[in-house]
């Protein structure tokens, strides 16, 4: 497998809300907040090995968490929702 793929597609969402997706033939995936929607659909046709029709991104909001005394913010992060080609599969174990 190609490094530059794992650096852009950092791990599967499993949700019960990504789960019902499923029948929409969508999968979530947590991506690195520099990637580009081409560069999303050419990682995951490349490591899964399947025909990607759609990609939609989120960037998701920074939070402020506290811990005690201490302030912090949560890490950047970005979302894609990846539409296959109807009859194909990602196995997310």
């Amino acid at each position: 497998m190609d490094t530059k793929y794992l650096e852009i597609i950092k791990a599967p969402l499993v949700t019960e809300k990504t789960n019902g997706n499923k029948t929409l033939n969508q999968y979530a995936f947590k991506v690195s907040p520099k990637a580009t929607k081409i560069e999303i659909k050419e990682a995951i046709e490349k490591l899964f090995k399947v025909q990607v029709v759609d990609v939609r991104t989120l960037n998701m909001k920074v939070k402020k968490r506290r811990v005690g005394r201490y302030t912090g913010l949560t890490n950047r992060c970005k979302k894609a929702i990846v539409t296959l080609k109807p009859g194909q599969t990602i196995e997310l174990n």
